[in-house]
């Protein structure tokens, strides 16, 4: 499961003795195994983070090192993550670069039991994440489809909706002050302890850019995931505890949605890893027609 070298590695970095290995079923583009430890300080668990995707790497040779720096920046601000531990970042002790952090403790809600409590849940630990400062953070926000030649996809039912926000998202950006940014915040990197967020996770795309598209990327999971209404009270929930410190703007919304082109939308594997009951692709692209077309109402 672990190369002898990477074993090693492991052991050095946190002067314990690996005890156990298991596999950790949550992620869709890398590796992750919980590793059980025992030293002078007892008994605990961290977790192995290996970037397997050969073209994410390739893409971001720098990515084992932006995990880091997100983490640490978040640790510096009290933020509820994983403590860094170590990074092998061009995989020469684990074979393709790695990062090592501690276990938090909680577990991932998809079907809550108090939707309220949970939406308020997690547009608090939204707006903790924008409170913190990010000047001088090395990586800055930018687009996942920059650049690609975009066009209303053929299997929508709201054509002129995907058009406007096509032409929207292709167009300059709003101007925002920069604050720090999970960059990929949606409820399956949320880990809860009852009714109380314990964690973040999945630092992989932090940066310093606008609160907007955190926002956004969360609402346009929830939409799919549970439809507009929902997807609408996280919104709600997180402008009143941003208050002052965040203003809307449709336009973070559509580009959330647009960067997922041009492939079509398909239900999120991590959704299924978590144990969320199956939907079909084409409730799906019913659901994500439905939010564009709510928010293109919005403009």
């Amino acid at each position: 499961m672990l190369s002898d070298d990477t074993r090693a590695w492991i052991e050095g970095a946190t002067s314990a003795r690996i005890t156990g290995i298991t596999r950790i079923r949550a992620a869709t583009s890398c590796l992750l195994h919980q590793i059980e430890l025992d030293g002078d300080t007892g008994r605990r668990q961290v977790v192995l983070r290996r970037f397997t995707d050969q073209s994410w790497v390739k893409r971001e040779p720098d990515v084992a090192l932006r995990e880091a720096g997100s983490l640490q920046h978040a640790r510096r601000a009290s933020l509820p993550t994983p403590t860094f531990l170590a990074a092998d970042p061009a995989g020469e002790r684990c074979g393709v670069p790695a990062t090592l952090v501690t276990k938090v403790p909680g577990h991932v809600v998809l079907s809550p039991t108090n939707p309220d409590a949970w939406v308020t849940g997690l547009a608090q630990a939204a707006a903790l994440i924008h409170r913190v400062d990010a000047s001088g953070f090395r990586w800055k926000y930018g687009r996942y489809n920059d650049g690609e030649r975009l066009s209303v996809p053929a299997w929508s039912q709201e054509p002129r909706a995907w058009q406007k926000a096509i032409e929207l998202a292709n167009g300059s950006s709003p101007s925002y002050p920069e604050c720090f940014v999970h960059r990929d915040y949606h409820p399956s990197n949320v880990l809860w302890e009852g009714d109380r967020v314990s964690g973040i996770v999945d630092w992989v795309n932090g940066c310093r850019g606008p609160a907007g598209i955190d926002v956004a990327w969360c609402r346009h999971n929830l939409a799919s995931l549970h439809g507009v209404t929902i997807a609408d009270d996280f919104l709600n929930a997180y402008v009143e505890c941003a208050g002052n410190n965040f203003e809307y703007d449709p336009y973070w919304d559509l580009m959330s949605v647009v960067e997922l082109l041009p492939g079509p939308p398909t239900m999120y594997e991590g959704w299924s890893l978590a144990g969320f009951p199956r939907i079909t692709n084409t409730v799906i692209r019913e659901r994500v027609d439905a939010y564009i077309a709510s928010v293109v109402a919005r403009l």
